[in-house]
């Protein structure tokens, strides 16, 4: 569990929701872009609420570890869909489909079939 840290206050929030939360904040401020999003959060009580956050170009949010805690509050769902947010604005992959036209796709080829150098 982490602590995040957000316009002057705190919330408990899952290890995997708080880095997804912080990749997509860090990728909306790459591109300009803001967005507003809800994530689960530990409650004082020990439960599980909703809280919703502006994040974008100025947001200065940050986090540190809760000693001795587990990674709940966790929503695969959440999780994903920051991440899928983020691939859309930060692709850690280039498309290939949409470059290198001129060359042949190698996932249908075998080595032998590839063009010899001398022709």
């Amino acid at each position: 569990m982490r602590r995040l840290y957000y316009a002057g206050g705190t919330v408990l929030v899952g290890d995997r929701t708080c880095k997804a939360i912080l990749r997509y904040a860090r990728a909306l401020a790459e591109a300009h872009q803001s967005d507003l999003v809800t994530i689960p959060v530990a409650s004082e009580g020990g439960g599980v609420e909703h809280a919703h956050f502006l994040i974008g170009p100025a947001s200065q949010l940050f986090d540190v570890p809760v000693e001795n805690s587990s990674d709940a509050p966790f929503d695969p769902e959440v999780v994903e869909h920051l991440e899928r947010q983020t691939r859309s604005l930060h692709p850690a992959t280039p498309a290939w489909d949409q470059e290198l036209t001129d060359m042949p796709n190698l996932d249908f080829l075998e080595f032998g079939d590839l063009p010899s150098q001398d022709a």
